[in-house]
């Protein structure tokens, strides 16, 4: 089943619960994927769902240091809430070892020498890692192995 598809059942089961917060989510999300196909001029696929989710669960993340750096746990705990139900949509995670691993086939790959080869094994690498991964953890994992740490 295609994302949107699963997105618009899962909605439709949170008005029947009246589950608020799952609710206001998936609206949310469903929101931000009709701004990015309006944007693109195109509808997106399952790829371009997912991509959308990943800058989401993002956002949050950034708006929940700033929440608990302005001292409102309650806003924070909110934000987490969300992030939890926006992972569900993502298919499973990579540990940090199989990440890793991609890094060291990619930098083979691309026969990298160092840092100066970041871009050339981000962009061999991130279609492997797309939506399975943080890119901030895989943006680190690569500068450390270019840089020989």
């Amino acid at each position: 089943m295609a994302l949107k598809e699963r997105l618009d059942q899962d909605l439709k089961a949170a008005m029947r619960e009246k589950a608020q917060l799952k609710l206001d989510t998936i609206r949310m999300l469903k929101s931000a994927i009709k701004y990015r196909e309006i944007e693109l001029m195109k509808p997106l696929d399952d790829a371009g769902v997912l991509s959308v989710i990943a800058s989401e669960i993002k956002r949050r993340r950034d708006s929940v240091e700033q929440y608990r750096a302005g001292n409102r746990p309650e806003l924070a705990e909110k934000e987490e809430r969300e992030i939890a139900l926006l992972q569900g949509y993502l298919p499973t995670q990579l540990s940090e070892d199989e990440v890793r691993a991609k890094v060291d086939e990619a930098v083979a790959k691309v026969g990298a020498q160092g840092p100066k080869d970041m871009g050339a094994v981000m962009k061999a690498l991130l279609p492997e890692v797309q939506g399975r991964a943080e890119g901030k953890v895989v943006s680190d994992l690569v500068k450390a192995r270019l840089s020989g740490k």
